[in-house]
């Protein structure tokens, strides 16, 4: 690993709505983090959630994490970023195949392009395998990877170092509160029953478990295993209670984690 201490950011999902969204993006900016990524889910527009995220933040950068293609077009993207006036100077945008099975490379090439062309938003990749990876490191600003363990992020690290300038970014599932063990233990499930990532995690040698921050006295060091290994780590709040207080718990937990 290298010994360059990435960035620390917060991950939300679009779901919990603008009004906890507006309340975390404050606290996140206050506490100093990086960015505030948002999670595109079915029924929740994440751009709207950056929008309502813009309007109580000045400084800290605004992400999608990601926008599947087979939901969204990268022609929406473009007039969905004008007309909700996100601040594309603050602006990164993840994209990623979503359900997409068959040409999903150049689907994602083009949509890269037309992103970056239409807007002065940074354009991030989605990627799990190594020809998306590839593709990602070469064409885009950045390589989001997901579900990695400090080792094998800072492989993919190296080898996205090694084909160009894009940033690499992990989302990891991170729990602070100990009563949020149960709920980190479901989304584990959940996505080692998902085929593309059980067969990642066979490939690594890995179960889900393995590329999590789960509650316990080790948080700070796994943190900084992650920053070792990355060049921005997105903590991906899994919380007891799914509620604002919640949230600002969960943000000043990870201020402290990160400060150590």
């Amino acid at each position: 690993m290298n010994d360059r201490r990435g960035h620390v950011s917060i991950g939300v999902a679009a779901v919990i709505g603008t009004v906890r969204i507006r309340a975390i993006a404050a606290l996140v900016e206050q506490a100093g983090f990086h960015a505030l990524w948002i999670n595109d889910t079915p029924g929740a527009d994440a751009l709207a959630g950056l929008a309502a995220a813009a309007a109580v933040t000045e400084r800290i950068n605004l992400a999608t994490g990601v926008v599947p293609l087979d939901r969204r077009s990268a022609d929406q993207i473009v007039d969905d970023v004008s007309s909700l006036e996100l601040p594309e100077d603050r602006l990164i945008i993840g994209i990623g195949t979503g359900g997409m099975r068959t040409g999903a490379l150049a689907h994602v090439r083009t949509a890269v392009d037309t992103v970056k062309d239409g807007t002065r938003a940074r354009v991030v990749v989605g990627a799990l395998g190594p020809k998306m990876r590839a593709l990602a490191a070469e064409r885009s600003d950045g390589v989001l990877l997901n579900w990695l363990t400090p080792e094998a992020a800072a492989e993919q690290t190296g080898e996205t170092r090694s084909r160009g300038n894009a940033r690499s970014i992990l989302y990891v599932r991170t729990a602070f509160d100990p009563d949020a063990a149960g709920a980190l233990e479901e989304e584990s499930a959940r996505y080692a029953s998902f085929p593309q990532y059980a067969a990642n995690f066979a490939r690594l040698g890995v179960s889900a478990g393995d590329t999590v921050i789960a509650p316990g006295e080790h948080a700070r060091e796994r943190l900084s295993a992650y920053r070792g290994a990355v060049d921005e780590v997105v903590l991906r709040a899994i919380t007891p209670g799914n509620t604002a207080r919640d949230d600002a718990a969960f943000v000043a937990r990870a201020a402290i984690e990160r400060d150590r």
